[in-house]
């Protein structure tokens, strides 16, 4: 997978529907599914959107990180904190590491998002992903639409397309880019 493709993949697993029928594939751990690399991700048919389809897929997928992060971490209820400590510029701290020595060790500054006080955390704790989309806000179905019609035009297909139709050209593609004999 080339680095070109993370934040589209990111912005697919963010809940659009063309990312629904994964799950109808993928391993199951009790009533649950889980998603595998092998069963799910390698072998999912990624769209090949232009540059402009990429960037708007891209700002829907911010938009809603976005929203479910402020819903999740209200910044009138947070705070951020910085830790500091030893890493690599090699390890995975690396974006955080400044003032790297001659062997690339230096001060990790990591900001983390904490509670403002102790009222504040005990709200925080009610703040799941669970419990927002169990409140389904309009504005947060907003932000999966306009997710989801950008993924589409991506692909070439109609926002309205059914979940059914939507699941045949997924395994049509799937089967078309796969490598023979697979």
């Amino acid at each position: 997978m080339g680095c070109q493709e993370c934040p589209l993949r990111l912005s697919l697993t963010l809940g659009t529907r063309s990312v629904t029928p994964v799950s109808l594939g993928g391993n199951h751990v009790k009533a649950r599914s889980r998603y595998t690399p092998t069963t799910c991700f390698e072998t999912f048919p990624i769209p090949e959107p232009t540059d402009e389809q990429r960037a708007a897929i891209a700002e829907a997928a911010r938009e809603l990180d976005a929203l479910r992060t402020n819903w999740l971490n209200p910044p009138e209820w947070t705070r951020e904190e910085v830790l500091e400590f030893p890493g690599s510029v090699d390890g995975p701290w690396t974006r955080y590491v400044h003032d790297p020595d001659k062997r690339g060790i230096g001060t990790v500054r990591y900001p983390r998002v904490v509670a403002r006080d102790e009222e504040c955390a005990g709200a925080l704790k009610k703040r799941t992903l669970t419990n927002l989309y169990n409140e389904r806000p309009t504005r947060l179905d907003l932000a999966h639409r306009k997710l989801d019609e950008a993924v589409l035009a991506a692909y070439g297909w109609a926002p309205a397309i059914s979940d059914e139709a939507l699941l045949a050209k997924l395994l049509a593609l799937n089967l078309r880019r796969a490598p023979h004999g697979a």
